[in-house]
């Protein structure tokens, strides 16, 4: 298994750089297989997303698309792969942030009752409580 940066994502989900994004197309498209896959950490995908929205300015629906054919690829293996699930769709019905979806969603992974925040806008949302 090889791990993948954001950088790599991103330059292949972007096609911006010539030079990087044919790089990053050779390993994704033609490196990676089912018995040596790519691995995406949480932390990866979290980057991805901001970059993908804040950088890139992909709309909700757009990037909901991109992280589930992450999570739908053969040949990539997501972290804590249920949870990523989870967050996107919280993603794409609108009913918060990947981010915030996902931390919820690992609290709940871990066993806890609930998350305590003071984002009022994450609290509204499934296993967050405001303080």
């Amino acid at each position: 298994m090889t791990g993948l940066d954001t950088n790599v994502l991103v330059r292949y989900f972007a096609q911006d750089d010539p030079i990087q994004s044919r790089k990053a197309v050779e390993v994704i498209e033609r490196g990676l297989t089912e018995d040596e896959p790519g691995f995406v950490s949480l932390v990866t995908m979290v980057e991805t997303v901001w970059v993908l929205s804040r950088a890139y300015g992909l709309a909700d629906g757009e990037i909901a698309r991109v992280v589930e054919g992450m999570l739908q690829s053969d040949t990539l293996v997501v972290h804590n792969e249920q949870e990523a699930f989870t967050a996107v769709a919280a993603l794409r019905s609108g009913h918060g942030s990947f981010a915030d979806a996902l931390v919820s969603a690992l609290s709940r992974w871990a066993g806890c009752d609930s998350t305590l925040t003071f984002d009022k806008k994450a609290g509204r949302m499934d296993g967050f409580e405001v303080i």
